[in-house]
């Protein structure tokens, strides 16, 4: 269900995470001047993509705001996930292929010596500690949404329709494992007197992020296509309309994902003969209201009446879904 702090706890996950990066960012490059390390270097860019992640997934949160006008009459909703593929995208190519590239350039060329490793040291665990605040705060507010969903929270994270608090999660992640691995490339760059240690350690850091792109922009990609909405959801929907007195089978339900708590249905039932076109009407409206009451994330419906014997309709429910909705028995 929408919780009204959802988007402004979003937000502040965002801005943190933001402001962390950013000073990461900065401390990385200085001290990857100073010791010559490519994983340091390669860990500054993968800072510098976290930040601008950060900067468009704001814009996202800003720009999905904006209200229903009449060029985008169910709103701007999607705008989040556009601009959180852009995010995905964005640490590919900022982190990743850099990343990528320092790695193979230290391994295969003519290498360099390392210098002052104790301030890589120090910035690294400094790093780690903000890099913590930001990753307890994506994962609190997501296992507080789960438990508000009452699921788990790896089965939240895949079913979740704000990408804002799985991309700083997921980025945090990544963003901790990669300070181990330059941790070690230092580390063992200074006991071997070899730094092909700290370019394998920048390689597996463009590894991490490219598979973390991957999977984020995996996610948005589906959520922009137009994803089914919460199982849970569809299946109170399914309940609610099929116990209704005036309908005899709901022959089709349709839903999909508009935003973050925005939930367009569409669906197609066979009423009661007996019923007068007023009655339909009104049973409609009814209808309708008591799913956006019941399912505050519900905010377009569309009643279809159709014959539920239909041939053309029959073969595209069982073309989609494999198998007809389940039908009560007509009424005698």
């Amino acid at each position: 269900m929408s919780d009204p702090s959802e988007g402004g706890e979003s937000t502040l996950t965002v801005l943190l995470a933001g402001g962390v990066n950013l000073a990461i960012a900065v401390m990385k490059l200085v001290a990857g001047i100073v010791t010559g390390s490519g994983a340091m270097l390669s860990e500054a860019a993968h800072s510098v993509a976290d930040t601008i992640t950060e900067v468009l997934l704001l814009t996202a949160l800003k720009r999905s705001e904006r209200p229903a006008d009449r060029r985008h009459p169910f709103g701007y909703g999607k705008e989040r996930y556009f601009w959180s593929l852009l995010a995905a995208v964005s640490i590919f190519a900022s982190g990743a292929v850099f990343a990528l590239y320092e790695g193979f350039a230290t391994v295969f060329g003519t290498g360099g010596e390392q210098t002052k490793p104790i301030v890589g040291y120090l910035v690294l665990a400094l790093a780690f500690v903000l890099e913590s605040v930001s990753w307890t705060q994506a994962v609190r507010q997501v296992k507080r949404d789960a438990a508000a969903e009452q699921r788990s929270f790896f089965g939240y994270l895949r079913l979740i329709d704000d990408p804002a608090p799985k991309t700083v999660l997921f980025e945090d992640s990544a963003a901790l494992v990669g300070l181990l691995l330059a941790f070690a490339g230092i580390g063992l760059h200074q006991i071997t007197g070899s730094d092909v240690w700290d370019g394998i350690a920048s390689i597996l850091i463009g590894v991490l992020l490219a598979g973390v792109a991957y999977l984020l922009g995996s996610t948005n990609r589906g959520l922009l296509v137009g994803r089914q909405a919460d199982p849970q959801l569809v299946r109170g929907v399914r309940d609610h309309l099929s116990a209704a007195p005036e309908i005899e089978a709901l022959v089709d339900l349709q839903t999909m994902l508009m935003g973050t708590d925005n939930v367009l249905v569409c669906t197609r039932v066979d009423f009661d003969d007996a019923l007068g076109a007023a009655d339909v009407e009104h049973a409609c409206v009814r209808l309708a209201e008591e799913l956006s009451e019941l399912f505050p994330d519900v905010s377009e419906v569309f009643i279809e009446p159709v014959p539920r014997t239909d041939p053309k309709l029959r073969a595209a429910v069982l073309a989609r879904y494999g198998a007809p909705p389940a039908q009560r028995p007509r009424s005698q």
